[in-house]
This record gives structure tokens, sequence and C-alpha cells, in this order.
């Protein structure tokens, strides 16, 4: 598979590995508690504030959205939008693979680019997410008329990149189909064929498609090229390169089973009758998204008016847009992510969708814009998708801000850390996996039959040498009496007081604090 190379590539690839781990700072607390605890927005610089949630919520995500600058040349005043090509690519880089490890293995990315960037933008996914988990490049018509100061051709679309962790794993919902779409079943036969109305369907497909292709393609012969005569006499062969979707046996089943229809006057080329009560309630969504569908940029601009008395965004999303990417690929109770968050959008659309999520956003604008704009969620305001999801308001969310490095330049732990905080990156350095439990103890958790122990912050209690911190035989008896486990153990603590042969009789590991806690 090609690649894509650019000035800096590599500083770009060694950049994720470098990024130091910061420690989220709460800021504040709004809505309902149990609503806080799910969703969390953050102002910070994404690429520290992604590395920060990767102890917790390494493959938790189900859906990540992204709108990042598009590197039109073009001023934003809240982001640096005129960035020269590979320091684009450099910018992408490390927040892409970071991205993949947040997202689950049956989880999906969906990033809206423009044709600037759009082609690269593809090649560079290929190599980070794998080309076999390319899933769509979704055409998102964002305007509905030409603008008359456009160059040659007026641009009225932008690119929706669709990427799955694990493309095997993936699967979407359909959507809900439309009066229109439903108009198309009638109930022409006669008194009415009883099992509701039906469409005609084309009953013949390409000599190239299937087992009747590869048949084709040997012997210059399909069963699936017969002659059909109609009711009224006409006779009917398929058209050219084609041949019937049935065997002549399977002809005689459609047709006893009514099922066979050769238009208003019994002369017309056969067609299969589907019937709506036999085919799935919704549609399978396909790769254009016109503007009545989903909205656009019109649109998305008075939504933002209409929450704020100034709108400094010059190119928000419109709910409807997310609204139906979140359907597509999320479920209730799911976990959403955007890392450039923008005006808040997505945060707002997940929100009103019962998803959970987070949001992160650097300027300044997380405070006077996101944050003022989810605080009017949860009050029930009925902008955007409000209506149709029927949100009436709830929930609640956490705001945070990037606080200092959980290590310094020497390796040393910030004293700021604590118990769970420092638990998560054991727990995620050993076995890879998100810190989900609650970690209020020192055995933080058996993976693949190995335990793993954490002293730290006194968490046996200060009666014990360094508060619990070092261990000691004492300490050792109290963990083999209160967290009991045959196999073997990795114990991380200030000191050992044990032996190397004690160590090994008692199948232990020990790592040092802070000289062996490593992050991946």
């Amino acid at each position: 598979m090609p690649f894509l190379d650019w000035v800096n590539k590599n500083q770009a690839k060694e950049a994720t590995r470098e990024v130091p781990y910061h420690l989220l700072k709460l800021e504040s607390v709004h809505g309902d508690l149990t609503g806080a605890n799910e969703n969390l927005l953050i102002q910070g610089d994404n690429l520290l504030a992604l590395k920060a949630l990767i102890p917790f919520y390494a493959g938790r995500v189900k859906c990540i959205f992204i709108d990042p600058p598009y590197n039109t040349q073009s001023a934003f005043e809240h982001y640096d939008d005129k960035l020269e090509h590979s320091q684009w690519l450099s910018m992408m880089y490390p927040r892409l693979v970071l991205l993949r490890d947040l997202l689950a293995e049956d989880g999906s990315i969906w990033i809206t680019i423009d044709d600037n960037e759009a082609h690269y933008l593809k090649v560079l996914m290929d190599e980070v997410f794998g080309r076999r988990n390319f899933i769509a490049n979704v055409i998102w018509q964002k305007a509905y008329g030409p603008r008359s100061n456009a160059s040659l051709i007026s641009d009225s679309h932008d690119h929706v990149l669709v990427y799955g962790k694990n493309k095997e794993e993936q699967s979407f919902g359909l959507l809900s189909r439309s009066d229109e779409q439903t108009a198309k079943y009638k109930n022409p036969d006669g008194d009415g064929d009883p099992r509701g109305p039906w469409k005609p369907e084309n009953a013949s497909i390409s000599l190239l498609s299937g087992q009747r292709g590869k048949q084709f393609a040997k012997t210059g012969k399909s069963e699936n090229l017969f002659e059909i005569t109609s009711p009224t006499g006409v006779r009917h062969w398929p058209p050219k390169n084609r041949c019937w979707a049935f065997s002549p046996a399977k002809y005689a089943e459609l047709v006893a089973d009514g099922r066979i229809w050769f238009g208003p006057d019994g002369n017309g080329r056969p067609a299969i009758k589907r019937f709506l009560s036999e085919i799935s309630q919704g549609v399978m969504p396909q790769t254009v998204w016109l503007h009545d569908a989903v909205g656009h940029n019109q649109e998305s601009s008075r939504e933002i008016r209409a929450l704020f008395e100034t709108s400094p965004f010059a190119t928000p999303k419109p709910e409807r847009l997310i609204h139906r990417l979140l359907h597509l690929a999320t479920a209730p109770d799911d976990l959403v992510l955007d890392s450039f968050l923008g005006s808040g959008t997505t945060a707002a659309v997940a929100h009103k969708m019962g998803r959970r999520y987070i949001g992160i956003e650097m300027g300044e604008h997380a405070r006077t814009h996101c944050l003022p704009r989810l605080q009017k969620v949860i009050e029930g305001e009925q902008g955007g998708i409000s209506k149709a999801v029927e949100w009436q308001g709830g929930g609640g969310f956490r705001f945070c801000t990037l606080g200092e490095p959980a290590f310094d330049e020497h390796g040393r732990i910030n004293p700021e850390v604590r118990f769970a905080t420092l638990s998560a990156y054991v727990w995620h350095f050993e076995t890879g996996r998100p810190g989900e439990q609650a970690f209020d103890k020192p055995l933080l958790g058996v993976h693949d039959g190995t335990a793993y122990f954490l002293l730290y912050n006194g968490i046996l209690g200060d009666r014990r040498p360094a508060g619990g911190n070092v261990l000691t035989h004492a300490v050792l008896a109290d963990l083999k009496q209160n967290f009991p486990h045959a196999g073997p153990k990795v114990i991380y603590g200030e000191s050992s007081r044990l032996g190397a042969a004690r160590l090994a009789a008692e199948g232990i590991t020990f790592k040092q604090i802070p000289y062996d806690v490593k992050m991946r």
C-alpha cells in the first residue's frame, strides 16, 4: 500500500509517543450528578487532552466525529486554518493515532473535510486506520445555491470520511423511511393483494454478478438465461449482458405466489413484487446526503445565532448532520468523542440523543460558547433537533481543564497525582485496557491470570512504613489475607524490603515507583 510522505513526517510519528500525560482538573459540574459523571467537556490542547484520556477510555469510544481545520488558506478567528500543507498533516497524524487508540473495536470515526485536504487525508487515514477499514466517503451538500463570488465552479459539498476501527466488527443503523419513499409502494392488483402495498423491482441482473457470472464466464451459458412469456403472449428475454435474477424453477415459484408483475397491461418485461411489509422498516444509508435531509451551512449559522448574540464561527455544522451520523453509528448510552468541538454541536446533539460524550476544545470559546450551550441544552432549549427527538432537558456534564503534567522531565510523579489516577495509568500500561474499575484498593485487578497491585498514596493506611507504600513482610501478609491470589503478582511500590528469593517464592514481580512506571 502506498504511503503519504511529507516534511517532518518522522517527527509527527514520534510526537504521538512523546506527548506528556497531563492531569484533568475539574472546574465545575453542571446539571444532575449522575449525568455529569457520564459527560465531559474539556478545555485544552486536544493532543494533550487525548493522551490524558487514554488510560481511562482506550477502546471504549463508539463514535468519533471531528471537524478539523480545513487548511483553506483563510484566517479563522478561533483556529489557525492557514497552515502549510505539511504542517497540517503533522498536526493531524498524532491526533489520528490517539483517536484510533480510543476507538472501540466496533466503533467508527467520521471526519468532515473539503477538497483542499480531503484526498491527502484519505491516504493518511488509510495509513493510520488501515485501508481495509475504509467504509465510505459521504458527500454532504453544505450549500443549496451557487455563490456569486465563486471562482470557476461554486463549491457546494464537503466530504465526510468514514472509517471503522475494525470494519468487520462494524454495523450501522438504518434511516427512517420517508413519506415519499413509502408512497412508492402501492397495491394496484384488482381487489388488492392481501400482503399489502408493493412496488416492482427489476427482475434482471448483470451476467457478471455472483455465481451466475462465474458460470457464464466459464461456459457462456447460464440457467438464468431463458425466455419468459407474459400473460398476453409477449415473449421476453433479459436485456443485453443481463440474465434473470432467478432460475426457471424459482420463476415458477414466484409466479405461483403472485410475485411476478408484467405491467398494467400484462405486456411488459417481468418485474418482481417487493412488498413493504416484508422489507426492513428502515432504509440503507447512501453516500450522498442532501441539504434538505441533513441541513446546510446557513441552517447551522442560524442555529448558532439563535443561541448567542454573536456568531464567531464561520462554518459550524448543523445539528441534523450530526444527528444522522450518530443515529447510524451509535445507540443510546454509547460514548461519542469530538476533539475539535468548535461551537459544541456534537456534544449538544449527543446530549439530546441520550449518548454519553467527551468534547475537547482548546479556545476560550470552550467557556464562552460550548459551556453555556450545553447548559442551555440541560435547560431544554428547543433549537436544532430538539423537537424531532422530543428533547425536554435534563442530564449533566463536567467541565475540566488540563492541569499539570503527571510526570516531570525526570520521570518523577507529580505529587498532585492521586491513587486512582496512577492506578489507571499502571493498569493500562500493564494490560492495555482502560481503567473502568473503581481503583479504591491496592489490588487493581487480575488480567490473564496475573494480579496487579499498587502501593501508593498510603492506600493501606499511615500505620505502615511510608504510609503503606513500601512492600514489607507485614504488607505482603496483609495483601495475601485481604486479596488472595494463587497466580503471579506484579506489585508497584516505592521500595521492597523482601529479598529476591522471597519475591520469587511468592511469584512476585516488584516494580519501583517512579522508575518502573511507564506510559504507553
